[in-house]
């Protein structure tokens, strides 16, 4: 299996074989106990708790997922996560290929026995690695039970992937999941919404309960789907999200208020400079930066405004 990184991990023994028996328990019933059984906080069988893992046990969810994803015969899919395959097997009978990326090794290869000597066999490639860090080859769609401590950097590396992928379904944390979807105005609306909604139309897609996970997670989850703008605006993400941290830190304040906190009008102000040395421009020396700020606000008729209220399009301007 190629990898996506060069980092290397080391197997600890955790399989259910090799805890000490109670009572002339088998080894066969332990290891029933550790794949299906109690809803503990482990599973015996692979250390999930290592990875931030939740196995997707529900296959009318794991087949709601992939159909909500609209695949076509000739799509290639990246899988972020498969765990134990039980998304990979649908989502391999309704595509030409999956590329499917997984950290930990024992998982990768019990997704791989699921399809050993299969005809999906040939349609399933394995990178073992870390998603954030690894090449992504091309894809048409994305399918994701997301670790949830990747959430964040997942979003964003599909948004900035070349080509620009179809579509991506994934599952996440409610409340991040809420987070992505927030209209402008409403409680949840902020800077994560911003960036996300420039670049793609996020829409909410189900609910999925803990009971669904082996081991269950702590919270809730949700379903998305995000479907990137192609061609995306043309505008600088940095620059965007520069605004928006900017104007976000203080979002019920007006947006004159956000510029002239501590330590923002001198960061602008060097940052000006810096772009006038770059681009031959000769700054005069009375120059006051909030007073730049304060005209460039006026003029786009925003001084006023709060983050808050104001959606992509305000932002834009």
């Amino acid at each position: 299996m190629p990898k996506a990184t060069s980092s290397t991990f080391k197997v600890q023994p955790t399989s259910a074989a090799s805890r000490p028996k109670k009572n002339g328990e088998s080894s066969a019933s332990a290891a029933g106990a550790g794949a299906g059984g109690g809803g503990g906080a482990r599973n015996h069988l692979f250390d999930t708790a290592r990875f931030g893992q939740h196995i997707l046990t529900n296959p009318l969810v794991a087949q709601g997922i992939v159909d909500k994803a609209n695949l076509k015969p000739t799509d290639v899919v990246l899988e972020v996560g498969p765990g134990t395959g039980n998304l990979t097997v649908r989502i391999l009978a309704a595509c030409r290929k999956v590329v499917a990326v997984e950290m930990d090794p024992r998982m990768a290869a019990e997704v791989q026995k699921r399809v050993l000597g299969k005809p999906e066999q040939k349609k399933l490639e394995i990178m073992l690695g870390d998603f954030v860090k690894a090449d992504l080859p091309y894809f048409d769609v994305c399918i994701s039970n997301t670790p949830y401590q990747i959430s964040s950097p997942l979003v964003f590396k599909l948004l900035s992937h070349r080509p620009i992928p179809r579509c991506a379904v994934l599952m996440f944390q409610r409340e991040f999941a809420l987070r992505l979807v927030a209209p402008a105005g409403s409680k949840l609306w902020g800077r994560l919404a911003a960036n996300v909604q420039l670049y793609a139309r996020v829409e909410h897609i189900m609910k999925v309960g803990k009971g669904n996970f082996r081991p269950p997670p702590q919270v809730e989850s949700s379903v998305v789907r995000i479907m990137p703008r192609d061609p995306p605006p043309p505008v600088k993400f940095e620059e965007f999200d520069g605004l928006n941290r900017v104007i976000f830190s203080r979002m019920n304040k007006t947006i004159r208020a956000g510029f002239k906190a501590k330590g923002v009008a001198e960061m602008l102000e060097k940052n000006y400079r810096t772009w006038c040395a770059e681009q031959g421009v000769i700054i005069e020396d009375d120059f006051d930066i909030r007073v730049k700020i304060d005209t460039i606000l006026t003029e786009a008729g925003y001084a006023d405004n709060r983050a808050a209220k104001m959606d992509v399009d305000d932002l834009l301007k």
